[in-house]
């Protein structure tokens, strides 16, 4: 909350719309922790913990994310493939 609080107070352009995690494979509380810092962050700007964006979830593992509140996945893998890590010559 002190980072969003810190955010609005120095940044005046700036918006908070939401909070963004890349959960820990196969451990889904990171997603429930997330929703809590939401209602935390939510609490600390005086606004509706709905009015901020959950983004959470990827392509392994948007299904348990959306269980657990999120209202934005990344599943570009999903969709192009996976990316190609290797260096370039």
């Amino acid at each position: 909350a002190e980072l969003a609080m810190a955010v609005v107070r120095e940044c005046p352009r700036l918006e908070v719309q939401g909070l963004m995690t890349i959960g820990a494979p196969g451990d889904p509380s990171c997603f429930d922790k997330l929703v809590e810092c939401r209602k935390v962050v939510a609490e600390a700007l005086g606004r509706d913990p709905s009015s901020l964006v959950l983004s959470m979830g990827m392509s392994g593992d948007f299904e348990t994310a959306i269980e657990r509140g999120s209202s934005s996945v990344r599943v570009g893998s999903t969709i192009f493939g996976a990316r190609n890590y290797a260096p370039k010559a």
